[in-house]
Order: C-alpha cells, then structure tokens, then sequence
C-alpha cells in the first residue's frame, strides 16, 4: 500500500482514547504516549488463539530485538484480539514492545476500525511524527525482508524490489546454489555433483522439512515426476525454482502434472484442458471411492455404501472440533439439514474432518445427523486437495450426476438457509432476483428507538453484526454508516420474521468468529 495521511495527526490522536494517555509493557508499567521515542512506529494487531499470528511473532521480536540493539528508532506497539484478560496477559509476556491495555475494549475497537482490519496477524507501519502510514502490509514485509526493509517505507521497499528484479536478471544456476566455498551439490550417496553439471538443464529446488505430513505426501509424486521425464529424455534435475507455483501446480494435477513440463503457458493450458475434461466425468463414485473402500460412516461406525448416495444432492463439510468458526456454525447447519431433510430425502452431508485425534472426532460428529468420513482415510487428504481447502469450515456441494455445482455452498447457506438447496448457480440467481423484489418493498430509510440516527437500507456483500438482536445477518441491513450501527430488517421493521419465502436470509449465518487460512485468520 502507498504511503497516505492518517487523519487526526500524530501518534497521541491515534492512540489515545478518552481518559487514556498512555500505554503498558507486560511488567504493568505505564508509559504516556508523549514520551514514545521513534520514527516509526508499528501498530500489530495480534492474537493468541490465532496459529498464523503465534508463527509471525517470533519473526517480528527478532526484528524489533535486532532494530533495537542497533539503534535504529522504533516502536512497536500491540493492539490484543485476545477474548479475555488471562490470555492477553500470557501472550504479551512474551512482547518486548508496548500494547493498548486490554481493558480499552473501545480504544481497540477503534484502532480495528481506523485501520480497516479484517484479518490477522495485521501489522501496520506508521511515521512516528505525522502519523502517515507507511504501509499496511508490515506482515508480508517483515516475512519476506526482515530488517533489510527498515524504515518501512514506501520508497524502501521498492529499492528492496529493484534490488531483487536486478539479481533475478542476471540469475545464474551457478549464482544460485554455489557458495564461495562450494561448487558443488550431493547426491543421496553422497556423491558431489558440479553445479556446472547441471547448465543447460531444466532445475527446480525443492525446499522440504523431515517429518512434515505435507511434505512427505508430496515429495513420492515428486519422485515419481521426475523418473517420468528421466524416462522420456528430459533435461531435469530437481534442486532452483522453475515456477513460483510448480507445488500447486503438482498438488492440483498429480502424476499427470509431467506432461506439463517445462511448465510454460502452451504446456499449462493443455493441463487445464485435461482438468476440465476430468472434472466433465466426474462421478460421486470417484470422489469418493477409492479401491475397495466404497463407503461412509453413520452413527456408530456403520457403513453406508457410497452408491447408496449416488442421485443425491451431497455436501461435503470440511470442518473439526478445535475450530471455533466450525462449532459455532454447526448449529446452524444442523437446523438448515433438517429443514431440507423435511422436504427432500434426495440429500446428505458428509463430514470430512480435520480434527487431531479420535476422541475429538467422534465427540463432534456425535453433534451430526449426518455421515462422515473415518478419521484416519486417505480419502480426506484427497478432497481438501482436490477442492483447494484453505480455511474451515466449507462446504463443497455436489449435484444428483456427480459434478460439483458449488465449492462456496456455505455462503449461500449462511445467505439463503434451506431455500439455498440444491445449491446450484440458477437456484441462487433465482433467490436473489427474490430478496431483491422483497427489498422494493422496505422503506429506504427509517427511524428507529434503538438508534438516534436516520437508517438507511443497505445492501451488505459480508456477514453483519446486527446491534438490536446482536445474532449475525447477511444480505441487506439499516445501517447508519455514521456510528456504524445495523439492524436486521425483521429488527427495523418490528417483525419477528420478515419473509419466510427467503427463509434464512437473515439469520442463518454463523456467529461472528474467524476463519483460518494459511498466513492469516480473517473475520468471518
């Protein structure tokens, strides 16, 4: 993001907040907010439950520890999304910087809202003295240049990438992997092999972890690649990068991603074509049998033959236990089965787990009127691959011949509950083109007791927090976009439901929570 002015001025209008002047350490220690010595200033927006935060912490103490002992001039200052006190307390411990205490619940809000953060770990650069910011992509930053991108500053990181484009230029295989005491690479015998060796060839490193699960089911169908093209004569070796994506693109195609060699936009679209003409066939069957194992599990470890749900709407929910976002949306999906249950028997769910070990598994599918996968199936590491899970939970919604007609279901059932089934392009359109005909019919603005503000009728494209029931809403909402305030319309309008043909329209929606994806957890 480009460098742009933060209103109000410097640090003190920024993060002041009422009667509140000043900032804390983790030993308790007050410091006013006056007394802040640096240029800039970083604002990180953090928390404890977060995985991707509690991997970039560690990566910023280092760059704050090593700034620091320099004496480079910066600050770095915690804004908690921690739910309670105990475990703000037990991960600031760990933050040799300062934080907004936590009991300013409205001075963290506020910051949330002044810096628009939707997601985190979210780090945001300012200018100590004006309050401009820098930059919001501190996290991406940090991760990718450490230190080297001090000040932070627009005109930095771009030195930074000149710096890298130039080196990419005049990238040799031996500017690469050679080192001023090395010339060589090993074989696994141990054999050294000339780096000189491999010019003229195509080569890829391949960056593994021992012991890491997704790692040891890549690098067999590496293996595999690579005696393919030694097979056919390709020049090939594996050790520097071909293609930023060459494990996407190994993950998505499998053995038949070789034929994609050298991996070129001619050679790429023959892959997607194949992948279209795959994806053309697909049948439930292939989803989800494999070998002899052709079949679910209910209640109790009974097995259900997959044919038994050939000719069925079925959703597939990628989902576990230790997910909050996944507990606290199940109720809902539960009370959305039933209802499409009443009137429709040509439909299941199957439940693709995610959770650690057995004894969570069969405590959360003992929730479930549903069917399941068994824990430990290779058939689960397929789908979430196949279907590019990154974040639970998620539902992938496959139509009566087998084909996939939606890979976001859960949106349009937190949009349209039961009246979302079967889940298909036409039928979303069709209840879309219905809430809008509805909505002609509410007024565009309106008073409210709740609210001492004019509400205006909004169309909202994200889950809402209505503040007059305080359950989750989506769609369209009263909103006045001055105090930031929403009501449902059954709210506003003083009904206890309003248009039970778009049933679920405005409750069906999980409670406000996150979802984990990679190198982020974004609100849901």
């Amino acid at each position: 993001m480009a460098a742009s002015p933060t209103p109000g001025g410097g640090l003190g209008a920024i993060l002041a907040a009422g009667d509140r002047d000043y900032l804390v350490r983790n030993s308790g220690e007050q410091v006013k907010i006056s007394s802040i010595e640096g240029d800039t200033v970083a604002i990180y927006f953090s928390a404890s439950w977060c995985p991707p935060c509690q991997r970039f912490t560690p990566k910023l103490i280092e760059a704050y520890t090593e700034l620091t002992s320099n004496g480079k001039s910066f600050e770095v200052i915690f804004v908690s999304g921690d739910r309670d006190e105990e475990a703000f307390n037990a991960y600031f411990a760990k933050m040799p910087w300062l934080a907004v205490p936590f009991y300013d619940s409205e001075g963290r809000k506020s910051l949330d809202e002044r810096f628009d953060v939707n997601g985190i770990p979210h780090l945001v650069f300012l200018d100590a003295k004006t309050g401009e910011v820098l930059t919001d992509e501190g996290v991406e930053f940090v991760s990718e240049y450490g230190i080297e991108a001090y000040p932070f500053t627009t005109e930095r990181i771009n030195e930074l990438k000149e710096q890298e484009k130039a080196a990419k230029d005049n990238q040799t295989i031996h500017s690469v992997l050679a080192t001023p005491n090395r010339n060589y690479v090993i074989s696994n015998t141990g054999e050294k092999v000339p780096i000189v060796d491999l010019e003229g060839k195509y080569v890829g490193i391949c960056f593994v972890v021992n012991g890491y699960p997704p790692v040891e089911e890549f690098t067999p169908v590496l293996a595999k690649i690579y005696a393919k093209l030694k097979e056919v004569g390709e020049k090939f070796e594996v050790v520097a990068t071909l293609s930023s994506n060459i494990a996407d693109i190994i993950n998505e195609h499998g053995l038949d991603a070789w034929e994609g060699f050298p991996f070129n936009a001619e050679k790429l679209e023959i892959l997607a074509e194949k992948a279209k003409a795959k994806a053309a066939s697909q049948t439930l069957e292939s989803l989800l049998v494999t070998g002899d194992v052709d079949f679910v599990i209910g209640k109790d470890g009974a097995k259900v033959p997959v044919a038994e749900l050939v000719g069925k709407t079925v959703l597939l929910y990628f989902s576990a236990k230790w997910c909050g976002p996944c507990r606290a949306f199940l109720p809902t999906l539960v009370d959305v089965y039933n209802k499409i249950k009443e009137k429709n028997s040509d439909f299941e769910i199957v439940f693709v787990s995610s959770d650690r070990d057995q004894s969570s598994f069969d405590d959360f599918f003992s929730g479930m009127p549903w069917l399941a996968i068994p824990l430990e199936d290779e058939r689960k590491a397929y789908l979430k691959k196949k279907f590019k899970i990154r974040g639970i939970p998620s539902l992938v919604a496959i139509g009566p011949d087998g084909k996939t007609v939606n890979t976001d279901a859960k949106t349009s059932l937190a949009v349209h509950g039961a009246d979302a089934f079967p889940f298909t392009d036409e039928r979303i359109q069709e209840l879309e083109k219905k809430i809008e005909e509805m909505a002609k019919g509410w007024p565009e603005k309106l008073k409210h007791e709740l609210h001492e503000h004019e509400l205006v009728l909004i169309r909202r494209p994200r889950p809402y927090g209505c503040d007059g029931c305080e359950e989750m809403g989506t769609s369209w909402s009263y909103n006045c976009a001055e105090c930031d305030f929403d009501l449902h319309t059954k709210c506003a309008l003083g009904e206890e439901k309003k248009g039970e043909e778009v049933n679920g329209q405005e409750h069906a929606a999980a409670p406000a929570g996150y979802v984990c994806e990679g190198d982020v957890c974004r609100k849901a």
